[in-house]
């Protein structure tokens, strides 16, 4: 099964579609770039906590396009109804409020965000091998 709209040019004009497997592969690394390695610590009354449990991916134009703009997953979150190619646009307003108000704005380079998944399914892994030697 492949999706339609997904792919690259191949030759002329002609547009290839992205197998569905290569396409759940993509939506998980990007979706999970700005949401698993986070620390989070619920028992802090923090505002904001939307900030606290995401981070944004650095802006590069392959950045924008190979996560379709989600590398702003802070703009996201606060702005969940706003076009996704205009999160740039909003994006230093929220870094200048957050500064104002002593909130971390985080931000990472995208290989970065990809070592964070693996060593976070590392830890996961351990942790369950771990619970799971010494039932």
């Amino acid at each position: 099964m492949k999706i339609p709209g997904f792919g690259s040019s191949s030759g002329g004009s002609s547009l290839t579609c992205l197998p569905v497997t290569e396409f759940c592969s993509w939506f998980v690394w990007v979706s999970q770039i700005n949401h698993i390695p986070m620390d989070i610590c619920y028992d802090k009354n923090l505002d904001w906590v939307s900030l606290q449990a995401t981070c944004n991916v650095e802006q590069s134009l392959f950045n924008d396009w190979f996560t379709g703009h989600l590398n702003f997953q802070i703009e996201h979150h606060l702005f969940p109804t706003m076009p996704r190619h205009n999160y740039w646009k909003v994006a230093p307003l929220v870094k200048s409020l957050c500064a104002k108000h002593g909130i971390e704005y985080q931000c990472k380079p995208l290989l970065t965000a990809f070592a964070d998944i693996v060593h976070s399914l590392k830890n996961s892994g351990e942790l369950w091998l771990d619970a799971y030697l010494h039932k």
